[in-house]
């Protein structure tokens, strides 16, 4: 009997666990629905801006706008990285993570000084326990991330690349492909990439001129990539929960089925067992 009990204790605890798991797949299910909104409200702004800023764009503005120039030689480059605050997403702080660790040994080889900039407990609670100094720490970017957010994360970077004191500024994000591909993506945010067709702009009189806008976009321009990374990562971050959670609760389900059985075999055996031994005791008293 003591058998039969440890397997109704684990599968109770089965239970429970299969319980919370199914719980959080809907809590992620339902984040996931409105992170994806946010994605695909995000995206056609995104592709606007890019083709003003391409179409504005003419090489000789490189010298005068520091968001566009390109350094002769990369000495300092800058590393943003964006996980999330909680773990039970599957690989995908991981992914982050090795992405970054990839970035900083390529740049280092090359004999370029690094520093790192984290948003996310996952990716600062790794990098601390390996000793690897954080320039900056941020915990404080949600599920709904906004264009705040990014001003706030991207402004003191930008600032700093419009000194000089970095030659470049690198950003590690997760790109949303789906709830079930969400690989992590390096995108260099300055200086700015932009191509020397200027085509669409020769087609309007604008006002006022050209370099004009361009000044004010480039700004925001950088914001918006932000941004769009942002709310990227955070669709991603609950697609990859919503999976891992979905296995979870898959698997324990799996795990009830062969514990029942289990459990059936030895309740089973104890009534063989029981019915022979009154059935002996009926024969000796015969």
């Amino acid at each position: 009997m003591a058998g039969a009990r440890e397997v109704k204790r684990r599968i109770k605890s089965v239970e429970n666990t299969r319980q919370i798991t199914r719980t959080m797949e809907l809590v992620a299910t339902s984040k996931l629905k409105r992170a994806t909104d946010r994605v695909y409200a995000a995206r056609p702004y995104a592709r606007a801006l890019n083709e003003i800023v391409q179409g504005l764009y003419f090489p000789e503005l490189a010298e005068k706008y520091p968001l566009l120039r390109r350094p002769k030689e990369v000495r300092r480059a800058a590393v943003l990285l964006l996980t999330a605050n909680r773990g039970l997403a599957g690989a995908f702080n991981a992914n982050l993570i090795r992405e970054a660790r990839h970035l900083l040994e390529d740049l280092r080889e090359k004999g370029v000084d690094t520093e790192l900039h984290v948003a996310g407990k996952k990716a600062i609670a790794f990098f601390r326990f390996r000793g690897e100094p954080m320039e900056t720490m941020r915990t404080d970017v949600g599920d709904s991330p906004s264009v705040e957010d990014a001003e706030s994360l991207i402004a003191p970077l930008r600032e700093r690349f419009e000194a000089g004191d970095v030659d470049v500024i690198y950003m590690i994000g997760s790109d949303f492909k789906s709830a079930m591909s969400t690989p992590p993506h390096v995108r260099e945010v300055l200086p700015i990439q932009a191509g020397s067709d200027k085509a669409r702009a020769d087609s309007f009189i604008l006002s006022p001129s050209g370099e004009e806008i361009l000044e004010r976009l480039l700004p925001l321009y950088v914001r918006n990539m932000v941004y769009r990374a942002l709310v990227e990562n955070a669709a991603a971050e609950q697609g990859s929960r919503r999976t891992a959670m979905k296995s979870a609760t898959d698997n324990a389900g799996e795990m009830l089925e062969n514990l029942t059985r289990t459990y059936n075999r030895a309740r089973q055996a104890q009534i063989t067992q029981e019915i022979a031994e009154i059935v002996g005791g009926s024969a000796a008293l015969e």
